[in-house]
């Protein structure tokens, strides 16, 4: 029989024992700093922290072999230095409040967390002081030198995890770990467009600048859009629509793209708290609710969004990379969020993605078939005289002289009548112009000031209709259908105290619920738009969707997929020939509604070509 292991009681009590400086250091430094990335986030920030307007960061070897960050903040005095390395040491709080925080930083562990694990240089200047500097090596403090350098200060990271070589096997390609500090370093410009940024690459001999921001000037939101503009790019700035909305003491501003400018993933989603760039649930799932309406599943929208706040209204301490927050109010911050996007998007009125015209422009170049040939290596002509030459070449390069052989400039009578509006009453100085004509039963060709437009006439009306069926839905109410025999559904306590929390939301959207004891809730009426459904599993979503935000949005976007469906069967189908009057009726309802830029899928429901842009298609530029 095999021997029974000792029972747990029959062991000697383990010893408790007072961990070392240096196995705690290392410990912090495991959360604190899990790749190069990290270490200069810390850096980047304790730069910020001292009121720097440049910084410069220089990385070796995708970080793993240096990181210096060199600013010109307020500095360090020589006898704050060791008091700097020490764990739990801070100039950002004093441990009174630790809601009440203004800074990036409060801890104190990354610098002694940093010299832990690598070979740290701290060399500082505060104003009216002599510079000094530091070094430590695996946790080994050495003593205060006297340095030169101007006001400021230098940090200098050597051979990470030199002393924990463990974690040197979980690091990335060099590429790949300093792609990710450039993405750490953009994010946090973003959150400062007034001070600059240097990041530089200074692998081997020569170094490389790989990303420059310059400080920006202005106003704020103009200082913002130019650093967004060097950081996203120019289509984005183009492409987005500024937000200013302010709620019960939570301020979110920012740009988000139109719906027609959307990504296949959620990279080009920045969002701030406080100046602090965050990646939170929360924010995803309003974005989600916000571009519900004009987003496939697949799509993801382009926004920067700065949510600003008094700091004990967000506890900025619930995660080690400070990553994540917690909002005492996540419904208030979700709802500004929802209701500020939404608000700025039905501004931008009928406006679709300037991208949208160059991939037109772009899908309409014919490549060429065969190689160009150039005329030095065209063969020498035999026979000398201009008529000669002139043969010659049209012997080699065939144009119009053989498509006049075959083609003729008479213009034949169209078999059938098109529809010509030339006469059309709508002026063209519209923003979506005057219709001209309508090709293949589907697109209208409308004619403005500065180009043409060319709009699909089904996914066009399609919004018109679902924009009209979702006013009246919220002026008349959603139709309830009472349920002939009534629904008991049971859950656990916490999910019926939940739901019925939310139950009067849910009535004004047609679903009525109440308790039926204990843990079961009876569904006496469901959405009359929704047709037969199944009342569990509608009422499982929606509390996964309780939970998971706090605030469920199943129901609204079931009404709206439906209103969305009725909008399709009922808008204009392809292959009807449309009279000039409801194709200018058409656009004139366009330019009217919100959103009509594009359609219920997130497709652009027109594409407008200036110009210049249908020149430079021809050659004529």
């Amino acid at each position: 029989m095999k021997d029974q292991p000792p029972n747990i009681r029959d062991r000697d009590a383990p010893e408790i024992r007072q961990l070392d400086d240096a196995a705690v250091n290392r410990i912090a430094a495991g959360e604190v700093v899990e790749r190069p990335a990290s270490a200069v986030k810390e850096l980047v920030e304790n730069a910020l922290d001292a009121g720097a307007t440049r910084i410069e960061i220089d990385i070796a070897a995708g970080g793993k072999s240096l990181i210096r960050v060199r600013d010109n903040g307020c500095g360090m005095t020589p006898e704050q230095l060791p008091l700097a390395l020490s764990r739990h040491a801070t100039s950002k709080i004093d441990g009174s409040d630790l809601l009440n925080i203004h800074s990036f930083g409060f801890r104190g562990e990354a610098l002694p967390s940093l010299g832990a694990v690598g070979r740290l240089t701290i060399t500082s200047r505060a104003g009216g002081q002599e510079a000094a500097m530091i070094h430590v090596e695996g946790g080994d403090h050495g003593p205060v030198k006297p340095a030169a350098c101007n006001r400021g200060t230098t940090v200098e990271l050597r051979d990470l995890f030199f002393a924990t070589p463990a974690r040197l096997k979980f690091l990335r390609s060099d590429r790949a770990e300093m792609q990710a500090i450039s993405d750490v370093v953009k994010r946090l410009a973003m959150a400062e467009p007034f001070t600059g940024f240097t990041l530089r690459d200074v692998t081997g001999d020569q170094a490389r600048v790989s990303f420059r921001a310059e400080p920006m000037s202005g106003e704020l939101f103009d200082a913002l859009n130019g650093r967004l503009t060097q950081i996203l790019g120019r289509e984005f700035s183009e492409n987005a629509v500024p937000l200013d909305a302010e709620r019960e003491g939570h301020h979110l501003t920012g740009f988000a793209a139109l719906p027609t400018y959307s990504r296949g993933s959620a990279v080009a989603q920045h969002m701030f708290v406080n100046g602090r760039p965050v990646r939170d649930k929360l924010f995803y799932g309003a974005l989600r609710g916000a571009y519900a309406d004009f987003l496939s599943r697949d799509r993801h929208p382009a926004v920067a969004l700065f949510v600003d706040c008094d700091p004990r209204l967000v506890d900025v301490n619930v995660h080690p990379a400070k990553s994540e927050v917690r909002f005492r109010d996540p419904g208030l911050a979700r709802g500004l969020i929802v209701s500020g996007l939404r608000h700025a998007l039905a501004g931008a009125g009928h406006r679709a993605s300037t991208t949208v015209a160059g991939a037109t422009l772009g899908a309409m170049r014919v490549e060429p078939t065969e190689p160009r040939v150039y005329q030095m290596d065209r063969p020498p002509l035999d026979r000398p005289g201009p008529a000669a030459r002139q043969a010659a070449y049209q012997a080699q390069a065939p144009g119009f002289a053989e498509m006049a052989q075959s083609y003729s400039a008479r213009v034949e009578p169209a078999p059938e009548p098109v529809v010509d509006t030339t006469d059309a009453p709508a002026p063209q100085n519209h923003p979506l112009g005057a219709a001209r004509a309508q090709v293949h039963e589907n697109y209208i060709i409308a004619q403005t000031e500065q180009g043409i437009v060319l709009v699909d006439q089904h996914a066009a009306h399609e919004r018109l209709v679902y924009e009209r069926l979702k006013r009246q839905a919220a002026e008349s109410g959603i139709a309830a259908q009472a349920l002939l025999i009534p629904e008991v559904v049971e859950l656990s306590d916490t999910d019926c105290a939940l739901l019925l929390e939310h139950a009067p939301a849910l009535a004004d959207l047609g679903l009525t619920v109440e308790p039926f004891g204990g843990g079961a809730v009876v569904v006496r009426e469901t959405p009359a738009i929704l047709g037969e459904v199944n009342a569990e599993a509608l009422l499982r979503d929606i509390l996964d969707e309780l939970h998971d935000l706090g605030q469920s949005a199943q129901l609204r976007e079931r009404i709206d997929a439906i209103l969305s469906r009725v909008a399709c069967h009922g808008s204009i189908r392809s292959g009807r020939r449309m009279q000039a009057e409801e194709m200018n009726a058409l656009l004139r309802e366009m330019e009217a509604t919100p959103h009509s830029g594009q359609c219920n899928h997130g497709r652009p429901t027109y594409v407008e070509l200036k110009l210049s842009d249908i020149e430079r298609l021809f050659g004529r530029t």
